[in-house]
């Protein structure tokens, strides 16, 4: 792994405004991800971990506070900047697979090769999809596919471009056991063999444990899992590491 920095956030802060004034979902976020390094975000619903997902991928601005992705300082960059950004660097799982219904599944792994302007998406995209055991499955669209299959289609999508960072958002959310299984271990071979920089949110202790890190949040906070997740290694005090530890006794 490398000991460059894929992403670096200092005092991250995000503030909206409600009816009953000013809420804080994110409370000075700090951390440092290394380039290849696999990641897992955990801690329970309305903790702020989709809120950061959205943040780090510059999807959204935060109210205060510092983001470089691969280098570059998100809070330099407007909205067409952080759009080419995204396109050149990042790719995006996510837990309902968001595939395009009018395309197959060959179209779709091939449509973000296409708008990058990657020569010989279409030999690229079949070469994925073959990667994932789908093959067979090329002239298929979404509704002709199981859940898994549209997730592996949605992973052969993520990769074809070799983003530099991969933000996974509960993607093995909507699968059974099986299949879920099956996802994931696509999933990190890919990140292995393509030195991916993963990012997921997640709710799957299992999942989590997967990955190199693991960052526990709750009420707008982060500490860290140092080894095992359940282990009393944080950064700073904070409950969601006792969220964690609860749901690995459940």
């Amino acid at each position: 792994m490398s000991e460059v920095s894929a992403i670096t956030v200092n005092n991250l802060v995000k503030s909206v405004a409600t009816q009953e004034g000013e809420l804080t979902i994110l409370n000075g976020i700090n951390m440092d991800v290394k380039q290849g390094q696999s990641i897992a975000i955990l801690g329970p619903s309305g903790s702020g971990k989709s809120t950061l997902l959205g943040l780090l991928a510059a999807l959204d601005s935060p109210t205060s506070g510092e983001i470089i992705l691969d280098g570059v300082a998100l809070q330099s960059l407007d909205e067409e900047k952080k759009a080419a950004l995204r396109k050149q660097k990042v790719s995006f799982i996510f837990q309902s697979f968001m595939l395009v219904d009018t395309l197959n599944a060959l179209e779709n792994v091939m449509l973000p090769a296409e708008l990058a302007g990657i020569h010989q998406a279409k030999e690229k995209a079949e070469a994925m999809l073959e990667r994932v055991g789908l093959s067979h499955r090329l002239t298929h669209f979404p509704n002709q596919l199981s859940g898994g299959e549209q997730q592996r289609v949605a992973i052969a999508r993520a990769f074809i471009c070799e983003p530099k960072v991969l933000f996974a958002d509960e993607p093995t959310g909507n699968l059974d056991a099986v299949n879920s299984e099956k996802v994931a271990d696509m999933l990190f071979e890919l990140n292995r063999e393509s030195e991916t920089t993963l990012v997921l949110v997640t709710h799957d202790l299992i999942l989590a444990k997967r990955c190199q890190r693991q960052l526990l949040m709750d009420t707008g906070v982060i500490t860290e899992s140092e080894g095992e997740p359940n282990k009393d290694k944080t950064l700073s005090n904070n409950p969601a590491q006792s969220h964690l530890a609860s749901v690995e006794a459940s």
